[in-house]
């Protein structure tokens, strides 16, 4: 593992000195360092002369060498009541009970002074809060340092049973350095009447941001609620060319993707919540008689009728059930992992494919899928995997930020999902892209709990400095309440070589407000603010702007074969919003998961097996969509995703299988044509229909994506019968790419000499 405190390289030394003349005023052209971004977004603009430093805190020793970016909070009541400000999930909300009034964008600089910059610039107020009450989120500085982008919700309500329309909006503020004046922009063409929030800048000059927008922006369908508590939910990243208004759904997250960064390398770097399982609402409803009055839309259409109630079907239940192969686990799934994706959305997984396995390690139990089959395991091999920090099934790793000295190596925050604010203990783990998950390693980066608490207190939003440092929000309580306090902190190490709370940052900075809801009389706070959130205002080198990747060298070697021009298909899927997904080996796995079927084989076709116990046939792949088809007649508004079999006419018909599926090839191949920008999942079924393994987790892929995965469910290094990655020719695309040269031979405009028509969209 990379120290965590060492000697400056030569090019961090340079950008080390340069991130110091950034944040003053003295260093003219700041804008020109590094790659040139566009800077397009265009408002209504606030400004003010600038103000001076304030509430400067004493000398500390191991400060941060430069200025720091950060917001300030009201105390939400009761510390994380539930989808609050702070919590793991729906924390996006604007309404009063969610995100209080009162908090602004502030900046300290290297000597302590203080800036609040949201005032400056003629946003927020003090006492009762009204039309000009503002709450600020989530900063990050661009590439430059001269500027950032940041979240505002603007407005609270001006009586008893007053409500107020506000969204979190993007903006953009520029005048960071000493004696430059403040000004706020906000970010143009964003989507108006949603939520968006976590907002960051490309490599290329785009911006991205989180949104509780529905998938394709349809009204009827919001707010889009989560697989697990029904709640409104972020739906996943967007990315934005304000100049154009060009605006794309990287990823459908159905529950939510938290916190994303850039790393040195080009990928977003975030936080997805893992939840893909059966609706608990609904199971309660038809097995316990609760009252949420689930039904199915037909479709997600505006005019789609009401169909009754139907149970889900996949994946497994949320209840023991007996099938042809014996008795079934019950499922349940909930982790907040770390997930990676290229900036135009593609190749999005799991962080170097980490998985429940690695992570989860022997700290949960991870119970066989077929009760009565002894060959499969309810424990985790951990000579498979270097990792031996385990993460907790109902939490995860939350507010992940790269060391800037040592590319490849993440903090972030390993929190419970519920009454933790996202405050924990700060944990390290190395990611390069050059690892795989068998050689990530999650490890303590500040004391773990013990005891029943944190005795060393609580951190939130780690971040490592380009001086070595650290900092962080610290509250010195072992567990999370309505008197915590929130401080930025300088972080020292111990003995242990920990990270513990230094010196404050800040002198404290303390308001008074009151804010109406529905009692008879305003509620009122005075104290300390929370301080959260901080962001380094600093140069920093341009990450490289990741897209499309290569056709791996055995599918393109199908391609030529066929006479298959890669940009000629690759077109075609994008004006059809479609991918093309392939798999090489439906029957080889990654040796580590052995919680389902591994002994498999295709009748007639490829097998591969371990040891003995029974073998399982796989016939066919059948792939499921998440539909925004579910809602409530108990006062729940908005839609729940349910799995439901894809419908692609442009992928060979597949009779003997379910709904949604293809063949499987006799090498154990498979490939289809599979819809864009919305989340999908799969499912091997034997030749009955019966599922054999099932994908526990969502993925998205981008119009005109080509992706591979080599078996199912990834080989890391090894498969189960100790097999490398397979390198074959995948027959299904071969298979694939001749009927979809056949529908463009029989299409009408191509008998007729023009240009060939193309098949429906799905």
């Amino acid at each position: 593992m990379t120290p965590l405190f060492r000697a400056l390289s030569l090019p961090a030394l340079a950008g080390f000195l340069l991130s110091i003349a950034a944040c003053s005023a003295e260093l003219p052209g700041a804008a020109a360092i590094g790659k040139t971004s566009r800077n397009n977004l265009t408002g209504v603009a606030i400004s003010t002369q600038a103000a001076p430093p304030t509430a400067q805190a004493p000398s500390i020793a191991n400060a941060p060498s430069n200025a720091i970016l950060f917001v300030t909070q009201v105390p939400t009541q009761g510390g994380d009541p539930f989808a609050s400000r702070l919590s793991t999930f729906a924390n996006h909300r604007a309404s009063m009970t969610s995100t209080l009034r009162g908090g602004d964008l502030m900046i300290r600089y290297a000597d302590g002074a203080l800036r609040n910059l949201t005032r400056e610039a003629g946003h927020g107020m003090d006492g009762l809060q009204g039309a000009q009450a503002i709450a600020v989120r989530e900063p990050t500085v661009h590439w430059s340092g001269t500027r950032a982008i940041f979240s505002m919700v603007i407005g609270a309500p001006l009586q008893r049973y007053g409500s107020t329309n506000g969204k979190w909006q993007l903006y953009e503020i520029t005048g960071l350095g000493r004696n430059q004046a403040a000004t706020i922009t906000k970010v143009a063409r964003q989507p108006v009447d949603y939520n968006n929030v976590s907002p960051l800048y490309t490599s290329d000059g785009d911006i991205l941001f989180t949104s509780d927008r529905p998938r394709l922006g349809e009204a009827h369908l919001y707010p889009n609620l989560d697989e697990y508590e029904s709640t409104p939910t972020i739906t996943g990243i967007y990315r934005l060319d304000p100049s154009s208004g060009d605006l794309t759904i990287l990823n459908h997250a159905p529950s939510g993707a938290y916190s994303p960064t850039i790393d040195s390398y080009g990928r977003i770097i975030f936080t997805r919540w893992d939840h893909l399982q059966h609706d608990q609402q609904q199971d309660g409803s038809i097995d316990l008689g609760y009252t949420y009055d689930p039904f199915n839309y037909s479709s997600e259409a505006s005019n789609a009728t009401r169909v009754g109630r139907f149970r889900d079907t996949f994946p497994e239940r949320r209840a023991q059930t007996n099938t042809p192969y014996g008795r079934v686990k019950a499922h349940t799934y909930n982790l907040f992992a770390p997930w990676q994706m290229r900036q135009d959305g593609t190749e999005e997984l799991t962080l170097n494919h980490i998985g429940r396995h690695e992570m989860v390690g022997s700290y949960s139990y991870l119970p066989r899928a077929f009760m009565d089959d002894n060959a499969l395991s309810d424990n985790v091999n951990l000579s498979n995997f270097a990792n031996r920090k385990h993460i907790r099934m109902d939490g995860g790793i939350f507010h992940i930020r790269e060391n800037p000295v040592s590319p490849g190596v993440y903090y972030g925050i390993y929190a419970r999902e519920f009454g933790e604010g996202t405050t924990n203990q700060i944990v390290r783990f190395n990611g390069a892209p050059t690892l795989n998950a068998e050689q990530m390693v999650i490890s303590d980066a500040s004391p773990a709990a013990g005891g029943g608490g944190l005795p060393g207190g609580r951190f939130r939003n780690p971040l490592p400095l380009m001086s070595g440092g650290m900092v962080a929000s610290y509250t010195p309580d072992a567990t999370f309440g309505g008197s915590s306090s929130l401080r930025l902190r300088q972080l020292d190490v111990n003995g242990s070589n920990m990270f513990v709370a230094g010196a404050a940052l800040t002198p404290g900075i303390n308001k008074t407000v009151s804010w109406w809801t529905d009692s008879a009389s305003p509620h009122q706070y005075s104290g300390e603010l929370w301080e959260i959130e901080a962001v380094e205002v600093v140069v920093r080198t341009t990450p490289p702007a990741t897209g499309h990747p290569e056709v791996p060298a055995a599918e393109r070697a199908v391609l030529t074969a066929e006479g298959i021009d890669e940009g000629v298909l690759r077109d075609w899927l994008r004006s059809n919003d479609l991918a093309l997904i392939v798999t090489r080996n439906q029957t080889s796995r990654d040796r580590g998961d052995t919680q389902q079927p591994y002994n498999l084989q295709v009748p007639g076709g490829e097998r591969t097996t371990r040891g003995s116990g029974q073998i399982y046939d796989i016939a066919h792949y059948q792939i499921v969509q998440a539909n925004l088809v579910r809602a409530y007649g108990s006062g729940i508004d908005g839609r729940r995703p349910v799995a439901q079999p894809m419908a692609v006419p442009s992928n060979p018909t597949n009779p003997a299988g379910p709904a949604g599926s293809v063949r499987i090839a006799a090498d154990g191949s498979t490939a289809a044509f599979v819809p864009a920008r919305r989340a999908l999942s799969w499912q091997t079924v034997d030749p009955g229909g019966e599922p054999v393994v099932r994908e526990r987790v969502w993925l998205t892929l981008q119009p005109g994506e080509i992706r591979t995965c080599a078996g199912c469910h990834g080989e890391n290094t090894r498969n189960q019968a100790g097999e490398p990655t397979p390198t074959n020719q995948p027959q299904a695309l071969r298979e694939l790419m001749r009927h979809w040269k056949q529908i463009q031979a029989d299409a009408p405009s191509v008998r007729n000499g023009s240009k060939p028509l193309l098949p429906p969209r799905p």
